[in-house]
């Protein structure tokens, strides 16, 4: 098996990833500019939702801000052009990954996904072919790579799938077709479809071909008797269509599609490098080696790494309650668009030692979108409760106690009471363990 994953193969599809991920990623850098997105999430908010662990990553302000998004640019356009190719992927790897660790509120599962991607980069030689570090320096010149190089590409965008897939195995997606009951009607102006949008069967076959496709698609894109089939068909098929259907997804989709080409074998890549380069072969066989020392300690990198990326997705097991309702274990596990849920939440700051009351204003300290997102995510209503109870505390109130009055709807139930309103949020402690403060779940 270890012999296998060490066999040299062409480097074709790593140097196609590293261009097609760059093209994506700078085009997305763009997007995220001139939609004026980088003020509006990373300047413009007065308070951030960190992540539990890091509290202490802060944004640099407006000027700092935009420096590090033409970093980010700079990066993707040296990984394209494979120059200085390590050092980019390095410098690409920290400077987004700093970025989505300013506020909880932005989080996305493809902005998570592209952090490993870049961080599996970094490790793999994949400007050693067709790159500028290539034309400075012939000496890095390599065709041909160990198997394993693409196989920790497609590893990665397997588990992204399969834990899709295992997600979606729920009662309220398999069973009610819920939240696709909820979202399909909206999409009734769509031209051709629209009308059967209101359909309740058509509810049913976008829940169950999404959980069946997540869950083997990336099977069928091994096989190689039927990858054509499950990449040109399927996998654009699926992700075109929830671009059209969803487009507050957002980059996903393309992500998905520009990863999931990685599949195809080292011979199709180099037919296409050869079209598209005019080159008639990739050269003399020349077999790119990791320094022993590093060819050692890859392995256990590796292990562990992906080890992680099975044990995450699983840790909701470890909390008890309904998971769609305390969100405990939710994010970095691969849920995409699994449930509908809103709610309202309004504050009171009580000062013990006079018992006056001071009703807080959300609009004075969140966004609305961070009033939104914080409305149905308990660690972030903590998080705020804890904010207010400084904020007061420099404002003269003696030790403020902070209560909430949450109420969440979840996949178009009734709305119904969050969080227990004796609680003084302000005293409760800021960890992973389970929130004993949200009230329990049942179904109405």
């Amino acid at each position: 098996m270890f012999k296998q994953l060490q066999r040299p193969v062409s480097i074709a599809p790593l140097v196609t990833f590293r261009i097609l991920f760059g093209l994506m990623m700078l085009a997305g850098t763009i997007r995220f500019w001139a939609n004026g997105w980088i003020t509006q999430q990373y300047v413009a908010p007065k308070f951030y939702f960190t992540y539990m662990g890091f509290e202490w990553v802060h944004p640099f302000g407006a000027m700092g801000m935009h420096v590090i998004f033409g970093l980010i640019a700079l990066c993707t356009a040296l990984i394209i052009l494979g120059l200085f190719y390590r050092l980019a992927t390095m410098l690409f790897f920290v400077a987004f990954t700093y970025v989505e660790l300013i506020d909880v509120t932005n989080y996305l599962n493809h902005y998570y996904f592209i952090s490993l991607v870049s961080f599996l980069l970094i490790w793999l030689p994949a400007n050693r072919y067709l790159s500028l570090d290539v034309r400075i320096w012939p000496k890095l010149k390599r065709t041909q790579v160990p198997l394993w190089t693409i196989g920790i590409i497609r590893l990665q965008v397997g588990i992204v799938y399969f834990f899709a897939g295992i997600a979606k195995l729920n009662p309220d997606w398999l069973l009610q077709a819920i939240p696709m009951k909820i979202w399909l009607p909206a999409k009734s102006h769509l031209p051709i479809v629209g009308a059967l949008m209101y359909k309740t069967w058509v509810a049913y076959l976008f829940s169950w071909f999404g959980a069946v496709y997540d869950l083997f698609i990336a099977f069928f894109l091994i096989n190689r008797k039927t990858r054509p089939i499950a990449y040109y068909i399927f996998v654009l098929g699926f992700h075109i269509s929830t671009a059209i259907f969803f487009p507050g997804i957002g980059m996903f989709p393309y992500v998905m599609m520009v990863c999931s080409f990685a599949f195809f074998s080292s011979t199709y890549h180099q037919k296409l490098l050869n079209y598209f380069t005019g080159n008639t072969g990739i050269g003399r066989r020349l077999i790119y080696h990791y320094p022993m020392q590093l060819e050692m300690v890859l392995p256990l990198i590796f292990g562990l790494y992906f080890l992680v990326q099975i044990a995450v997705p699983m840790r909701y097991l470890a909390y008890p309650g309904h998971l769609f309702w305390y969100e405990e274990g939710y994010r970095f596990s691969w849920r995409v668009m699994l449930m509908e849920k809103s709610g309202n939440t309004f504050f009171t700051v009580k000062e013990p030692s006079t018992g006056k009351s001071y009703e807080v204003d959300n609009r004075e300290f969140l966004t609305p979108l961070q009033d939104k997102m914080m409305s149905t995510q308990p660690d972030m209503i903590l998080r705020y409760a804890h904010h207010l109870a400084d904020v007061y505390a420099q404002r003269g109130i003696k030790e403020p106690a902070v209560y909430a009055q949450v109420y969440v709807a979840l996949n178009g139930e009734r709305s119904r009471p969050f969080v227990d309103t004796t609680v003084n949020m302000a005293a409760q402690p800021l960890n992973w363990r389970h929130y004993s403060w949200v009230l329990p779940y049942s179904k109405p």
